[in-house]
């Protein structure tokens, strides 16, 4: 929302009111409370009007510091509220009471004429809330408040969510408001009211529904966000490093689940509004399988129940007349099965009688069911703020569970009205963010609690702070274009600076076709990422059906992915203990880089691997290497950087970097994500410098290597039957099989492995050479 007319003037018909000095305070018990007018004293008649600011300061844990501005505090309180984690973190309020101290960050207030707090961490200004920054804002008679943080120079902003346009947020607007809009626009389908930025802190707008963001856009040195109503809460958190702001914000809001390891593998879809029954998904099955095509989980979309009917959770008896019959042949072949589901209830299902009877479902102010018809003739909302409304709900996926689903892709959330009454009272607007939240909370409860702890998957498309911990969630509907390919990974990057670990898209587009050279590019930028499914709306995605070289490359990189998975599982496991995603934009992983600030086209998928997606049907790509002597996964050359790239990839290759100091784990399976990583995994050391202790931990068994000189030893907790050493751009292979193992001659003087050819010497009581 904009508030103002260039630096100096209001908009017609806007009214500020800004705090002008800390006219008195309270403090104590980790806590600061201003009194904070908005015109100066200069007698006592000045005390007789307002508006007045109430400002407080307090810390839910340490490097956190929550900040509260309120006009009017007799509002009744409004729901629904974020979850929010909090710790006792003792914060300490100076001698004077004019300093907080939460952990290494402090927020300061200053004495005398003139408004200014400053965030401080390690001795230095982060951000700082200045003269009319923070204010009450009256347009067309709505009441907003609002702050505005300081952007120091050359500060960058990420986040705020699944957004498509460009990565680094400066110079945008952004309206926390969830929208069913495709990948196209500045609308999303998941906000998040939380930027991150690379000056060494993050701040989260405590506000479920829809906040307003400036983004050095209308002040441009600045910041702004604000809301409609009589208070504004915003936690500004202390890094200072990106990974560490994620991690305290993940902590605040909630880690990402760890998703079950078969989810890791391919997911095929029936697509959309495709016509299939269980003899075209039967072909599907068969065809991957006779291509040596890894598949782990088959998909059936809308078309699963019948038309007009979804809503009702029941097989369409004309095209499936034997579903249970169906599941059990399909799991036979080791599949798990997925199937889509919304919180929408047409009014031809059965389910909306059952749900008006009931009072399910989300009704308008004078009591009708509210309905419309866009998606489905007549549909309603399940109301999941009424608890017996989620029950009904989670009964009818449980008794898909029994038939032998194993997981459901929650799709929509996003179009949810606000001329509604819910349940519990819930406002509206607060709702409207927030119902995915209930929604997918509900559908990863009832699968969690059939399927147990570390099996629960969802396949989602809407989401809202704390949404990561129902993962996993795929970026929606996008074109079959290259220009799409690219927002898509703008917008995952995007959700992982906003605390989520995994994601996912739709190989080849949805909307469209892909020309076969598109669709062999995706696939590699698809199976390089967290989560791969192919996907459509109305074209199958099966690759014989593009030409045989698609085969081939889907083949390449899905045994690739199955092969990378005990490097990929420490990745996933990372994301759910640190919030640290599993594709990160590179200047979350190099922020003291300037050359990665703006980098979109490229990631880090885990600590250790650069991934370029090709964006060309020629594979012309240009990427940017960070300082280091990185190797090329497939060819073993070796890049010095920090330098600019171009190079040209055949369909079967892209480019994926290896970093230096690194061991690779590669498993010894190449047919599916979930296997013993242990058991024959091999370890590649790349670029190790003298001196260097890397620790893998695979399994149940934890790596230690070290290299001294031109030796590398290893040795192993647990060890596993049967593990490997083999050396980037040579021909040796070096199986051991017990608990240490010490190669002398491993590297040449300046860190890189032995030349082909040269035969290392292996020396330890535990080792077998082949």
């Amino acid at each position: 929302m904009k508030f103002s007319n260039g630096y100096w003037l209001l908009r017609d018909g806007v009214q500020a009111a800004h705090p002008v000095e800390v006219y008195d305070l309270t403090a104590g018990d980790g806590r600061i409370v201003v009194h904070a007018p908005t015109h100066r004293i200069r007698h006592r008649g000045d005390l007789l009007k307002g508006p007045v600011a109430t400002v407080g300061f307090s810390s839910p844990m340490p490097d956190v510091i929550g900040v509260s501005v309120t006009h009017f505090e007799g509002g009744l309180p409004r729901e629904p509220r974020f979850e929010l984690s909090a710790v006792d973190d003792e914060a300490k309020v100076s001698e004077d009471g004019h300093t907080l101290t939460a952990g290494a960050l402090s927020v300061r207030l200053h004495r005398g004429e003139g408004w200014k707090v400053d965030f401080v961490a390690d001795g230095k200004v982060l951000t700082t809330s200045g003269a009319k920054g923070m204010g009450f804002m009256s347009l067309a008679g709505e009441h907003h408040v609002r702050d505005q943080l300081d952007l120091s120079v050359g500060a960058q902003v990420y986040g705020l969510g699944e957004r498509f346009g460009p990565l680094v947020r400066n110079g945008q607007v952004v309206d926390i408001w969830n929208a069913d809009a495709g990948t196209s626009s500045e609308q999303a389908y998941k906000n998040v009211p939380f930027y991150l930025t690379n000056a060494g802190y993050g701040v989260f707008v405590n506000h479920p529904g829809h906040v307003s963001f400036e983004v050095a856009s209308e002040a441009v040195s600045r910041v702004q966000f604000s809301v409609v109503g009589q208070s504004l809460e915003y936690f500004v958190i202390y890094g200072p490093s990106p990974k560490e702001i994620l991690r305290k914000y993940t902590a605040l809001t909630g880690r990402p689940t760890l998703p079950p390891a078969w989810s890791f593998g391919l997911w095929l879809s029936t697509s959309f509004t495709t016509s299939y029954d269980e003899e075209t998904v039967s072909g599907f099955v068969d065809g991957m399988i006779e291509r040596d095509l890894p598949l782990s989980v088959f998909h059936f979309d809308c078309f699963w129940m019948r038309e007009f009917n979804w809503c009702d959770f029941e097989w369409d008896p004309r095209t499936f007349p034997d579903p249970a019959g169906m599941l059990e042949r399909l799991k036979a072949r080791d599949l798990r099965i997925s199937v889509w589901i919304n919180p929408y209830v047409a009014q031809r299902s059965p389910l909306f009688a059952e749900g008006v009877a009931g009072g399910y479902l989300l009704r308008k102010p004078n009591g009708d069911v509210w309905q419309w018809d866009l998606w489905q003739p007549g549909m309603a909302l399940v109301d999941f703020t009424n608890p017996a409304a989620r029950e009904w709900y989670a009964s009818k996926l449980d008794a898909l569970l029994e038939q032998g689903v194993d997981c459901f892709k929650t799709d929509f959330g996003e179009r949810v009205p606000t001329d509604v009454v819910y349940f519990d009272g819930s406002d509206p607007e607060r709702m409207h963010n927030y119902y995915t939240y209930l929604y997918n909370q509900t559908v990863f409860d009832v699968l969690r609690k059939r399927r147990g702890e570390g099996e629960a998957v969802v396949f989602a498309r809407s989401a809202t702070a704390g949404s990561q911990q129902f993962p996993v969630h795929w970026g929606g509907d996008c074109e079959s274009t290259y220009e799409s390919m690219a927002e898509s990974l703008r917008g995952g990057l995007s959700l992982g600076l906003s605390g989520f670990g995994y994601w996912s898209h739709d190989i080849g587009g949805f909307e469209g076709t892909p020309d076969p050279a598109l669709f062999k590019r995706w696939i590699a930028f698809g199976m390089l990422s967290s989560h791969s499914r192919l996907h459509g709306s109305s074209s199958y995605r099966v690759p014989w059906l593009f030409d045989e070289e698609a085969v081939d490359v889907l083949r390449v990189f899905s045994k690739l992915k199955a092969r990378l998975m005990p490097y990929l599982w420490q990745a996933a496991a990372q994301a759910a203990a640190e919030g640290t995603p599993m594709m990160r934009a590179m200047a979350l992983e190099f922020p003291a880089d300037p050359a990665c600030a703006h980098l979109e086209r490229q990631y880090m998928l885990g600590d250790s691997l650069l991934v370029a997606p090709v964006f060309s049907d020629e594979g012309e790509v240009t990427y940017y290497v960070p300082d280091g002597v990185w190797t090329d996964f497939f060819t073993g050359d070796e890049i010095q950087g920090p330098r600019w790239v171009t190079t040209v990839c055949d369909m079967l290759t892209v480019p994926l970097l290896v970093r230096p100091n690194t061991v690779l784990p590669l498993g010894a399976v190449d047919d599916r994500p979930d296997y013993d990583y242990a058991d024959g995994v091999t370890l590649r050391p790349y670029r190790l410098e003298d001196g260097a202790g890397i620790t893998t931990t695979v399994g149940g068994s934890t790596f230690r290597t070290r290299r001294e000189g031109d030796s590398v030893h290893i040795d192993v907790d647990v060890a596993p039957d049967g593990w490997q050493v083999a050396f980037p751009g040579g021909d040796e292979t070096i199986v051991a099989t017990g608990s240490a193992l010490t190669i002398r001659g491993a590297f040449s003087s300046e860190g890189r492995a032995g030349s082909p050819g040269a035969r290392p010497e292996c020396r330890e009581s535990h080792f077998q050479d082949v």
